[in-house]
């Protein structure tokens, strides 16, 4: 049998490899220039752009792009084999996701920390910007309103982890005035609050906080609101730092315990190209998701990440970093599925699923440390419902921003308050996520979602290598992932369509059309562009 070290070790190594150079590669290709002046600097305003010291912001960037997906989709891809989603996660995230990331962030950057809708808009046409806000905007509509549903459900269910996210604010607030009004300096601030955040946890285990479901979303929907025009500064930097430190810990005990662990692959290492989720292509590619790419995350780095960046040299470790830390957590995910017999596996699907799953195997780890196993899982389970609830605000904060950017006026026209004032996008984006979750046909387009990131991944890519083209640089590392992506996307749809048509979901099969659309008429609108510019 295969020793699960030897996975982590070479996806390790291959890892580090990537960032040290293929990174280095990235970086100077672009023109990352340390001397010129970001948006956070040129276009502060004490709320959205505000300058933040690298580990903060990484730790913001990360906790953000995290959430649970790096592990329900690795894990869920599992049931083809270890192999396809090794391969996939490490090579995916290194020539990938890491480029996507990072690309992005600078291509927003120079644009005023713009979303990605306005390199198109600029690169592409106005129409283009319209099509990729209405698109971005409304799947940012579902992951709020299903986000919002999977951290209730996680409260009544684990009501430990509502103690503790509900302090993990209060914490950040006290740390967001410590370090920016300066009564203390960020090391001592980062000492006190990692000490008192894992109090908080201990807290939560002691103190559960048990409402219902209905009140949990009434009081998410609350929160998301005030924490999305709430200045940066103040909840969403020092929240996502702290925040930060839980899934550190529980990545770095996760690897302490399989190094003294060494336990055995029992999971096949390929099953079959097809199983009950689909074909392996292009299936498997969709599941995944964060684990090698999203889309979700240039609409994060372009959205707030862009906002706060302090300096260009920066931008490599948090696009890039940030990427291959989380396809490390992916590894992770995906040995606590290799480790257990194919029985075993399917003993999680439906019910209690892949989160759980992952629990155990990282209790199991922690175990390996001195941690109680019950005490590891439910620590693991806490960790991944605060990267939930991470996820779930920044998403409202980057909905509003794609709706107040679509109603921004072209040059000469007076601007309205539509684009002006953040707390009429946020009541918007508020009432319509609140209403899906309420209505439950969040859970109609849900399968969806996975097709409609990985669309998102294939458009801020096509974006990306337009830009570079446009300024005569090569681009050849975006655009040849940006045409895998297209591939895997338009083939997931198709089959979605018929598969849906077949059993008469005519809502589904809609979207999937309507989604195809969208990318054939960006393409084309892109493509000339791309194509004028590159042959020059």
């Amino acid at each position: 049998m295969i020793n699960v070290l030897w996975i982590l070790v070479i996806s390790l190594i291959l890892l580090i490899l990537g960032y040290r150079f293929y990174g280095k590669f990235i970086s100077k290709s672009i023109g990352v220039d340390s001397e010129r002046k970001t948006p956070a600097h040129t276009m502060r305003d004490g709320v959205d752009y505000v300058p933040a010291k690298t580990p903060v912001l990484l730790g913001h960037h990360f906790a953000s792009i995290a959430g649970a997906a790096p592990i329900i989709g690795p894990v869920t891809a599992a049931v083809y084999g270890w192999f396809p989603v090794l391969l996939w996660v490490v090579f995916g995230g290194i020539f990938l996701g890491a480029v996507h990331d990072f690309s992005s962030l600078l291509a927003s950057v120079r644009h005023q920390g713009r979303s990605i809708g306005e390199v198109i808009e600029e690169r592409v046409g106005h129409t283009g910007k319209l099509l990729f806000l209405v698109f971005s905007f409304f799947a940012l509509i579902l992951v709020v309103s299903a986000f919002t549903i999977i951290v209730a459900k996680t409260f009544v269910k684990v009501p430990e982890a509502a103690t503790s996210s509900a302090l993990f604010i209060l914490l950040a607030l006290l740390f967001g005035l410590s370090v920016y009004r300066k009564v203390l300096p960020l090391s001592i601030s980062t000492i006190i609050g990692v000490i008192l955040l894992f109090l908080c946890v201990y807290i939560g285990l002691l103190i559960p906080i048990k409402l219902s479901f209905q009140l949990w979303v009434i009081i998410l929907l609350i929160y998301i609101f005030f924490a999305s025009v709430t200045p940066v500064w103040i909840l969403l930097q020092p929240r996502d730092y702290l925040n930060s430190f839980l899934l550190y810990t529980m990545i770095i005990g996760a690897l302490i315990g399989i190094f003294i662990s060494r336990p055995s692959v029992h999971l096949d290492g390929y099953t079959a190209f097809h199983q009950n989720i689909g074909y392996l292509f292009p299936i498997l590619f969709v599941t995944v998701a964060c684990g090698a790419i999203s889309g979700f995350h240039s609409l994060v780095a372009s959205g707030t990440t862009a906002k706060q960046l302090n300096n260009e040299k920066d931008a490599r470790v948090i696009g890039y970093g940030a990427m291959l830390i989380e396809s490390l957590l992916a590894v992770i995910a995906l040995i606590t599925a290799a480790i257990i017999t194919r029985e075993k596996y399917h003993s999680f699907f439906p019910d209690p699923g892949p989160v759980a799953l992952f629990a155990e195997g990282v209790g199991g780890f922690l175990s390996k440390i001195g941690f109680p196993l019950q005490a590891g899982i439910s620590f693991t389970a806490l960790a991944v419902s605060a990267f939930a609830l991470t996820s779930l605000d920044t998403a409202t904060r980057l909905a509003r921003f794609s709706f107040q950017e679509f109603f921004i006026p072209r040059k000469g026209e007076k601007p309205s308050i539509l684009c002006t004032n953040r707390f009429i996008g946020t009541i918007v984006v508020v009432i319509i996520s609140g209403a899906l979750a309420y209505s439950g046909k969040w859970q109609a387009i849900w399968p969806l979602f996975g097709s409609a990131n990985q669309l998102l991944a294939a458009i801020a890519l096509l974006a990306v290598s337009v830009w570079l083209a446009s300024m005569g640089k090569r681009n050849f590392y975006t655009k040849y992932p940006m045409v895998f992506m297209f591939a895997v996307t338009l083939t997931a749809l198709v089959i979605i369509f018929f598969k849906n048509i077949s059993t008469g979901n005519y809502i589904l099969s809609f979207l999937a059309v309507l989604l195809l659309a969208v990318a054939i008429i960006l393409g084309y609108l892109s493509s000339k562009k791309l194509f004028i510019r590159t042959t020059t």
